[in-house]
């Protein structure tokens, strides 16, 4: 969204609101400005609340996320006000409203956040295949050497995240293990990452492949990232470093389900060599929104397959 705007309107500055957690990623895009921490501001009071909105100076307010505090807070502070039919409160506190559904919609949430931009009379029809051009995520910090060092660069290097933390289904660790017997040690070297957390649930899968390097629990988000930007390619299942490094253009193969809403039409990785895998796209159980784990039939043969569409090393 931010790239796109730029595109229209390249003198305008640009300020997110998010999380602490976010902040790391968003440093990444040169689209952004600023960046204004919802968590700090959850801290103040609403009189304080109010001022830091208003020595922002900002003329509009996009709710792409939508807080119920937040609309309320902005309706006294920002001039327009954009939000979306379907929440109730912004009637009341959104003076530009943009008739959106994503429950049943089949385009890409990236797609349905930038018909949020609708209001400025732009072309907010975007291609997939050209999104990733509007991440603007040339900002990438440096890498400490203690792990740049870990980086085999006679080899292809590939870095596997396989828990979740319950935000996707998961392709499950059998599944990696195979994954990782079919990789050649002579030409990948492959790390596993998380967080300290899930170091823990795998702690047997991480000492059955000495050959693997574990980087769970190891690195703070930036640093990460950096890792993600020196290394070939990731493989996860619909998580947060999946889209990372498919925004930095590494090559990224998301594991999927196809259950609405958590299927790749609308959570597929975009970049310039990102991919998805699912078992079966016309899948019966997940068709009918009913539990299924068809994610772990896919077969790890077809992302070595994937991996080594690579050319030369």
């Amino acid at each position: 969204m931010a790239g796109l705007i730029k595109k229209y309107f390249p003198k305008s500055k640009i300020i997110f609101l998010g999380r602490t957690y976010t902040k790391d990623v968003i440093a990444l895009s040169e689209h952004v400005d600023e960046f204004l921490n919802y968590d700090e501001l959850e801290k103040l009071d609403k009189k304080n609340q109010k001022l830091l909105l208003r020595e922002v100076h900002a003329d509009v307010i996009i709710h792409v996320f939508p807080k119920k505090r937040i609309a309320f807070l902005a309706r006294s502070v920002v001039p327009l006000r954009v939000g979306t039919t379907n929440r109730l409160y912004h009637w009341l506190t959104c003076n530009k409203l943009i008739r959106l559904s994503r429950k049943n919609s089949y385009l890409h949430e990236s797609q349905l956040n930038l018909k949020l931009l609708d209001f400025l009379k732009i072309n907010t029809e975007v291609p997939l295949k050209e999104i990733y051009n509007y991440y603007g995520f040339n900002k990438v910090p440096a890498l400490d050497p203690v792990y740049t060092s870990l980086i085999d660069k006679n080899k292809f290097n590939v870095i596997l995240h396989p828990k979740s933390k319950g935000s996707a289904k998961e392709w499950g660790l059998e599944n990696f293990s195979k994954l990782i017997d079919l990789l050649n040690v002579q030409k990948y070297q492959v790390f596993i990452s998380g967080t300290a957390e899930d170091g823990k649930l795998m702690q047997d899968f991480l000492h059955a492949f000495p050959r693997v390097i574990n980087l769970t629990g190891k690195l703070s988000l930036q640093q990460f990232i950096a890792f993600i930007a020196e290394c070939d390619s990731l493989v996860a299942a619909s998580t947060g470093p999946l889209h990372i490094a498919a925004a930095l253009n590494k090559k990224a193969i998301g594991l999927f389900s196809t259950k609405r809403p958590i299927h790749p039409g609308r959570w597929m990785p975009l970049g310039k060599d990102a991919h998805y895998v699912v078992f079966d796209e016309n899948c019966e159980r997940c068709f009918n929104n009913e539990d299924c784990d068809c994610i772990r039939k896919i077969n790890p043969q077809q992302v070595v397959d994937l991996i080594e569409q690579h050319g030369e090393f």
